[in-house]
């Protein structure tokens, strides 16, 4: 994949992430918070910006999503397709909520 093809995915995924982290937070702003890991800081900028505003922010070369799952118990907990595949995601999502959420810097 070249260079120009890999930030035009970078820009579509920043898009997508922005648009829908928008309509999660004006929908459901505690459930968004949780779901996406912000604060409500974070929540509440989101929640304020312009069409205009998410655009120019998704055209940044840099993606502004994270993955949570930087731990390897709670990744191997919400990978888990055992027996108890339910009581392992509800185990995780636990201690999802027990990290802290973003904020500002």
């Amino acid at each position: 994949m070249d260079t120009e093809k890999l930030m035009e995915e970078i820009r579509e995924a920043n898009l997508g992430y922005m648009l829908l982290a928008q309509q999660m937070i004006k929908t459901d702003k505690v459930a968004a918070m949780f779901r996406l890991g912000v604060s409500q800081d974070v929540a509440d900028i989101l929640e304020s910006l312009t069409p205009g505003q998410i655009l120019k922010m998704a055209t940044s070369n840099m993606l502004l999503c994270r993955f949570r799952l930087d731990d390897r118990l709670i990744m191997n907990m919400v990978t888990e397709y055992g027996k108890n595949k339910l009581m392992a995601s509800s185990h995780a999502a636990v201690l999802m909520a027990g990290q802290p959420a973003a904020g500002l810097a």
